[in-house]
């Protein structure tokens, strides 16, 4: 199976969820329920291999429940319709960045005309202090 995970394959797997939400609207947000919640149970999840589920629940660990349910929220829209979508492409962003591949540090030394140098720039420091110093 291929590392990328898209939203159509999940969507089976999605639970929806709607409810009120607060902010802008007056009395608009007080009778429609506006606010999305996405919850994808990554545990249980027949789409991902067991490496999959891994990358997915290490790096979103703030966003998980203890069940290892993926939880997306939006509510900065007044259309349920939006904030579903707005809703969906979080969750597409999280699992993009799940599954990329961080590039390894290699450790490097300074070379030796860099440590020739250090120590030249140390020294002129240290000369340029000492003349600042009082004669007695």
């Amino acid at each position: 199976m291929s590392q990328s995970v898209t939203i159509s394959d999940i969507r089976d797997e999605l639970e929806i969820i709607t409810s009120r939400s607060g902010g802008s609207g007056g009395q608009h947000v007080n009778k429609v329920e506006t606010k999305v919640m996405l919850k994808w149970n990554v545990k249980e999840s027949k789409l991902l291999n067991d490496i999959q589920k891994r990358l997915v629940l290490t790096s979103h660990k703030n966003k998980l429940t203890r069940n290892g349910e993926l939880v997306v929220v939006s509510e900065n829209k007044r259309s349920q319709l939006r904030n579903k979508e707005i809703a969906l492409k979080k969750l597409e962003r999280l699992l993009a960045q799940a599954f990329i591949r961080k590039k390894r540090r290699v450790p490097t030394r300074p070379s030796k005309a860099a440590k020739r140098q250090r120590l030249l720039n140390k020294k002129k420091q240290a000369e340029k202090k000492e003349l600042r110093r009082r004669v007695i």
